[in-house]
């Protein structure tokens, strides 16, 4: 085992270090040398002083083995260190090579216990973890591969050197078919080789199996409602149905709800290829609704991806990928609506309408906030930030390269109005809010005949 832990840790040697050390700034990236190298000022207060530092990642390869072990040894770090540990997400990787990234996490433990490398030993035990250890004399910074008992024999010692920032964020370099899927059969391969470990991926393959996409004909227009929680969407959705006589479908679809707490325990490599099946069997409700009437759907792709990006690229809403970015692009293989609208509102009118529910973060951010686990000073709006910027990176791309078939329009800044304040009275017919009656005309205007 020694013998391939070794192996594995001079894979790494020869990568590029990124640690997200400062959330407000980019990573900090680091290359490894035979030669001395002196510290830049930033690097100096990474590898502080007198601390003990530690970096560890998970390499494998097999994927849900690896997606796995990260999450626990996540969950293990913020469980067990004591506060004098900061604990900042870390990763290797190859420059512009896709599915380089190598996630792990660096530790750096100011406290005068054993705690720390005790939590090593146990998770060096895993075959597919490699630990190093950091040394600092003066401006200088060498790396060695970590043993709990004594120095490994032949391991080089490899001096830090500062390394100019990438051109993109490295995580988005493993995003592509692992936290946003572009085919089905992407995702159902992830599910595949998930049976033995998690049973419920039976049951919702076969769920996929039943219920896979027609082709569509020409049928009734498909208008998707996009936005955070507290936007309006259901309000704005039912408005729509009703006076429409429209279809009201949602997604993830309800088939899925027996099996999401189940799925949203696991890391996103799983979590996002279970919600991203849920898009195509939406997809297939769709087909055969929109055949009768028009739908309105409460969510779909957008939200898979703008949630998933958003939450896989850590740290300042600029370490988003760049609108003309790939990643944005919409699943060839999936249907698409004919109009999408997003919903936005102030973030403290927003904040409102969640306390007012009883709740101080959705689901999703909270999710947002556990992948930053170690950002204990991150801003709570962060997560909603990051996902906005992603929805209108979607928006930019799928608009300049799909405007001929797919109507997108951007709603900004719509609030409605409360739904006491939707009637006239008991028993008269509902008016529509201003917002439905918005969509309504615009509906009109482009063509979209819905009777």
């Amino acid at each position: 085992m020694l013998k391939s832990a070794m192996f594995r840790c001079g894979q790494l040697c020869s990568r590029v270090f990124a640690v997200e050390f400062d959330l407000r700034t980019e990573p900090l990236y680091f290359t490894l040398s035979s030669t001395p190298q002196e510290l830049h000022h930033a690097h100096q207060q990474l590898f502080g002083d007198g601390e003990k530092l530690f970096s560890l990642h998970v390499h494998c390869d097999n994927r849900t083995e690896k997606a796995r072990t990260h999450a626990e040894i996540k969950h293990k770090l913020s469980d067990t260190l004591s506060r004098d540990c900061d604990v900042f997400e870390a990763s290797a990787f190859i420059p512009n090579v896709k599915n380089s990234v190598v996630k792990g996490f660096f530790i750096r433990d100011k406290s005068t216990t054993s705690l720390s490398e005790d939590i090593l030993k146990t998770l060096q035990q895993s075959k597919s973890v490699c630990v190093f250890s950091y040394k600092r004399e003066g401006q200088h910074c060498w790396q060695e591969q970590w043993s709990p008992v004594s120095p490994v024999e032949d391991s080089v010692r490899k001096y830090v050197t500062p390394a100019a920032a990438a051109e993109h964020h490295p995580s988005t370099l493993n995003i592509r078919n692992a936290d946003v899927y572009y085919c089905m059969n992407e995702a159902y391969e992830v599910l595949q080789e998930c049976t033995d470990i998690i049973p419920e991926s039976k049951e919702v393959l076969k769920l996929v199996d039943e219920q896979l996409e027609k082709s569509r004909g020409e049928g009734f227009p498909v208008i998707v409602i996009e936005g955070l929680d507290a936007t309006g969407k259901t309000t704005l959705t039912e408005a729509l149905r009703d006076t429409l006589n429209a279809t009201l479908l949602k997604s993830p679809p309800q088939c899925l709800a027996p099996f999401r707490q189940r799925f949203d325990s696991e890391p996103p490599l799983i979590r996002r290829a279970f919600y991203a099946l849920g898009n195509y069997i939406t997809a297939a409700h769709i087909g055969k609704e929109s055949q009768r009437a028009p739908v309105i759907v409460d969510r779909y792709w957008h939200s898979t991806a703008a949630y998933a990006i958003a939450t896989a690229v850590g740290g300042r809403v600029e370490n988003l990928p760049k609108p003309d970015s790939e990643l944005y692009q919409w699943p060839e293989d999936l249907l698409k609506p004919n109009l999408v609208l997003l919903l936005t509102v102030s973030p403290e009118e927003r904040l409102r309408r969640l306390r007012d529910r009883g709740q101080d973060k959705t689901v999703e951010e909270a999710e947002l906030e556990i992948n930053q686990l170690f950002r204990l000073k991150c801003c709570q709006l962060q997560g909603g930030e990051g996902a906005i910027v992603a929805y209108r990176s979607l928006w930019k791309r799928w608009w300049e390269e799909d405007q001929r078939e797919t109507i997108c329009v951007f709603c900004a800044s719509i609030t409605l109005r409360p739904r006491s304040h939707m009637y006239t009275g008991i028993n008269q017919r509902p008016r529509l809010p201003s917002c439905c009656a918005a969509v309504y005309l615009f509906i009109l205007e482009n063509g979209l005949f819905l009777f």
